[in-house]
């Protein structure tokens, strides 16, 4: 019997029962009549028995009816529940696990924090700094949902979402901008390299413009921090190649100095797995994001 019935016609069993009649109901199902009539007897096929009594005005289960809309109301309700679930599944609650660069998360997203936790409170968002490598091997072994990089890292298991340009400036501090003004780049030979290491995609960027440059990488002083960074560039102990948009109060208030080089364009973007599907947080996170950006 089971094999013979469809969930529309439950429906629509249920709905003429409740109006007492085959037109009301098609006109609230939205069909036309003659589909309510077909639905009713191919449900009193499956069982054998006649449904209805049709009356002057409208019909009325008949016995075998009456014990079908038992069973009917409960396949009707069984239904909406399981549609519930399944709503209850897209909404963006739970824990998201993002991993990014520092300098991203410093100068990129406290604002776009803001406005989505205000959004959707019951998003839970566990981020994690950490280097290219870092991110990328963290991503690929599920180790985390997201992340944000500041290249396409060219691997099949993972899918790269283009979202902001970086541009990377070349910074020191106010006397050794004088240096460079009197001697230019050979004024700064003996200046250290301060980055955020050899992990870091800004630091083989870094290495290879001031190797151009005819400054000397291996005298390199590495932190983990943007902060520290510019403390230490400030502070006149090396030059450092660094977010534009991240140095752009030191700069105003002349506390560092862009020195004239190249800029250097990256393109940062969001990561996930191959072939994975997110939860509803994670997908909610990477559409904000994307959002955010303008890249949607």
């Amino acid at each position: 019997m089971i094999e013979m019935l469809e969930g529309r016609f439950f429906k629509t069993f249920v709905t003429v029962v409740q109006e007492r009649s085959f037109s009301r109901a098609a006109e609230k199902l939205g069909y036309v009549q003659s589909t309510v009539t077909a639905h009713i007897r191919q449900l009193e096929q499956a069982c054998g028995k006649k449904l209805f009594n049709r009356l002057a005005r409208g019909v009325e289960p008949t016995e075998a009816g009456e014990e079908m809309a038992k069973f009917a109301s409960q396949f009707v309700q069984l239904g909406a529940s399981l549609a519930e679930a399944m709503n209850r599944l897209e909404e963006p609650r739970g824990t998201v696990c993002l991993r990014a660069l520092e300098s991203f998360c410093v100068t990129r997203l406290p604002l776009f924090f803001g406005s989505f936790f205000e959004t959707y409170p019951n998003i839970r968002l566990q981020l994690e700094t950490g280097f290219f490598r870092d991110v990328v091997e963290s991503v690929a072994h599920h180790r985390a949902d997201l992340g944000i990089v500041s290249q396409h890292p060219e691997r099949a298991d993972l899918v790269f979402y283009p979202l902001q340009e970086e541009r990377l400036v070349v910074v020191a501090s106010p006397e050794l901008g004088d240096l460079y003004d009197s001697a230019g780049w050979e004024g700064l030979s003996g200046a250290r390299v301060v980055g955020f290491g050899s992990r870091c995609v800004y630091q083989t960027a870094a290495g290879e413009l001031f190797s151009a440059k005819g400054l000397m990488a291996k005298d390199a002083l590495e932190f983990a921090s943007l902060e520290m960074i510019k403390q230490t560039v400030s502070c006149g102990l090396g030059v450092a190649l660094l977010p534009e948009i991240g140095v752009l109060e030191e700069v105003r208030t002349g506390v560092l100095r862009v020195l004239p080089a190249e800029p250097v364009v990256l393109t940062h973007g969001l990561i996930e797995r191959s072939g994975r599907e997110p939860n509803a947080a994670a997908r909610r996170l990477r559409q904000s994001l994307l959002e955010f950006f303008g890249k949607v």
